[in-house]
């Protein structure tokens, strides 16, 4: 019997779901927890044993998402697809104090009194 996934922990869901060339040649997608696994190595520049403890995973799950999202992408580019963002199994993991910038990251630059009133 199969082992059921556990959530992965990510700081923000993206605004922007599909990136398109032009005249795309199918389709590949990325899941929410595989952008957050880019994102914290490739824009933040973290190392995966400390990317895997703000997702909430292990540092070989976490090097295995990460290794299907850079082929995911790679396969969109390459290949001349449409790269869907969305779905996967995740929670968000933002609960600031009150009036604090998000502990997680740097990129949304709010506070949890704004995520309250979106």
């Amino acid at each position: 019997m199969a082992r059921i996934k556990k959530c992965r922990e990510v700081c923000f869901v993206p605004r922007c779901s599909q990136f398109s060339p032009p005249h795309p040649r199918g389709s590949v997608r990325l899941s929410v927890e595989e952008l957050e696994a880019l994102r914290l190595s490739d824009l933040e520049g973290l190392d995966q044993q400390l990317a895997a403890a703000q997702m909430g995973v292990s540092r070989g799950t976490y090097q295995r998402i990460l290794t299907a999202a850079r082929r995911q992408v790679a396969e969109a580019v390459v290949g001349g697809k449409a790269l869907l963002i969305g779905g996967g199994s995740y929670r968000l993991r933002c609960r600031a104090l009150e009036g604090q910038p998000h502990p997680c990251c740097q990129l949304c630059g709010k506070t949890a009194k704004e995520d309250g009133e979106e």
